[in-house]
């Protein structure tokens, strides 16, 4: 369902990639992967987070601000951000059609400027600036310290929302189950409760039910203790 509060999505192209006419209504900021190598007149796919099957595909003067600010291995991209504009005197064929521009970027030192080729035998000045990011939520982490079953469910629903990756969530739900087990999970009782729970008990049986029950939670040694408290008070 569309958000009434950005409208951005009813003009989204049909197209397998970002389109510059996604940034008319303003700049977007994506956060990186992962970097695929592509075809030969897109080398390389940009996927980022909430990207919905549409990866950026930087053209050539992009991947030179890319690799400068960044380095030529892709690997390192991941988990940095850059702001995204359309740039409507970008042409093509001799025409204005517009095109995507980095205007911002995380993880250099200071500003960039770059002369590098617009059209033929003529170059044009970029400047990048330094892009200042909130630190990411550790989402993984908020599920494995949440104290309580309703925080894990707030947490899980925050991580969820955090990311279209299918693996990313498979990892979210698999550290939820984890938790939740362990916040679900009987209290373990000591060993002097045990012993006390032998000693109460209103039965032989009753009492072999506590001995049982204990063989999982405790040491081998501490377990042939309890069994010696449960023989000196049921035994026969």
């Amino acid at each position: 369902m569309t958000d009434i509060t950005d409208l951005r999505s009813t003009i989204v192209p049909k197209s397998d990639q970002l389109n510059s006419e996604q940034l008319l209504a303003g700049p977007i900021t994506i956060t990186v992967t992962d970097v695929t190598i592509g075809s030969a007149e897109q080398p390389i796919s940009v996927h980022y987070e909430g990207e919905n099957g549409r990866p950026y595909k930087p053209c050539k003067t992009c991947r030179k601000a890319l690799i400068f600010a960044w380095g030529p291995d892709g690997r390192d991209w991941a988990g940095r951000s850059m702001t995204l504009y359309c740039d409507p005197q970008v042409k093509f064929g001799g025409d204005e059609v517009g095109g995507i521009r980095i205007s911002a970027m995380s993880d250099i030192d200071r500003d960039v400027q770059l002369s590098l080729t617009a059209t033929r035998g003529k170059k044009a000045l970029h400047v990048i600036k330094r892009l200042q990011v909130a630190s990411p939520v550790d989402h993984k982490a908020a599920l494995t310290a949440a104290a309580t079953v309703e925080a894990l469910k707030d947490a899980f629903r925050a991580a969820y929302r955090s990311t279209a990756d299918e693996v990313k969530r498979a990892d979210f739900k698999k550290a939820y189950d984890a938790r939740m087990a362990a916040l679900t999970a009987p209290p373990v009782k000591t060993l002097d409760e045990l012993k006390a729970e032998i000693d109460n008990a209103t039965s032989a049986e009753t009492a072999s039910l506590v001995l049982d029950g204990a063989r999982d939670v405790l040491t081998p040694e501490q377990y042939e203790e309890l069994g010696k408290s449960y023989d000196m008070a049921w035994a026969a």
